[in-house]
């Protein structure tokens, strides 16, 4: 495997960067973040990098192997700015934690680019993964369910933000803006009457002012989120509740759950499932 693959060096790269000295890897990633936000991650060269710092190419490589590395490093750089979320609630930590997300990635679009799973995480963006599993710790939701509800929301994050850069991208590339483009579509818009549901929100004003689909989504990602939350708490609850009488179940340290309250409850649940069956 060659250096500029090497996930093992990516790790060494990313959390020893405080120990390495002269043309450090720092000045090369802030100025590779400069490109980054100028021209996105398709301009992104390390002779692009090499020529903003004044210096060769091969200089950059004693530093970082190759470009692959060089995003990695970005990404957490760019991570450093985000804090610990405050907030009283789970849905207010995880909302605050989403939202930095968001507006990172509007300061840098180029991250909305970064794709797939393999890429190593630096000690900025652990740091702020444990700071969306710390706002859902407390929510009384499985290890695994707490994991599954940071991942939704990430990946929501992530899908916004790539719809934004898209829209930019495009916007850019015609000089023309998202709202001007569409509403010049006019031969379009007069196929459209064919469709009942179309026609009927069209003239109802349904298009006139649409949701912010970041702030809709956010919102009704996290009501299903609590949701989920109060209906684990609520089947928590009904386990606690002898399943006779619905009095309080004193549960034991260790072993199996118990179901009834009392010797008595039990026994009656024994002979209304003989008189049933």
């Amino acid at each position: 495997m060659s250096k500029a693959h090497d996930p093992d060096l990516g790790v060494e790269l990313l959390w020893d960067q405080g120990r390495r000295a002269g043309l450090s890897a720092g000045r090369i990633v802030r100025a590779a973040v400069e490109v980054a936000d100028a021209e996105g991650l398709a301009g992104l060269s390390m002779r692009k990098v090499a020529e903003r710092l004044g210096f060769t190419t091969m200089s950059l490589y004693r530093h970082v192997p190759g470009r692959d590395h060089l995003v990695d490093l970005m990404q957490d750089a760019v991570l450093a700015g985000v804090t610990a979320p405050d907030g009283r609630t789970w849905r207010a930590r995880l909302e605050a934690c989403a939202r930095q997300g968001y507006e990172l990635r509007r300061r840098h679009p180029w991250l909305a680019e970064i794709r797939g799973g393999r890429h190593v995480p630096g000690p900025n963006a652990v740091a702020y993964y444990d700071s969306m599993l710390a706002a859902v710790r407390d929510t009384g939701l499985t290890p695994a369910r707490m994991i599954a509800v940071v991942d939704l929301v990430g990946r929501f994050v992530d899908a916004e933000s790539l719809r934004l850069l898209e829209t930019r991208r495009a916007e850019e590339s015609s000089g023309v803006s998202h709202e001007e483009w569409w509403g010049a579509r006019d031969s379009l818009y007069a196929r459209l009457y064919r469709y009942p549901t179309l026609t009927w929100l069209w003239e109802s004003g349904g298009y006139d002012e649409p949701e912010d689909p970041f702030e809709f989504g956010l919102a009704r990602l996290l009501d299903g989120v609590e949701l989920l939350v109060t209906q684990e708490r609520d089947e928590r609850r009904d386990e606690s509740r002898c399943q006779v009488c619905g009095e309080p179940v004193e549960q034991p340290v260790s072993g199996r759950p118990r179901a009834y309250c009392s010797r008595a409850c039990q026994q009656r649940a024994y002979r209304r499932r003989r008189r049933d069956a």
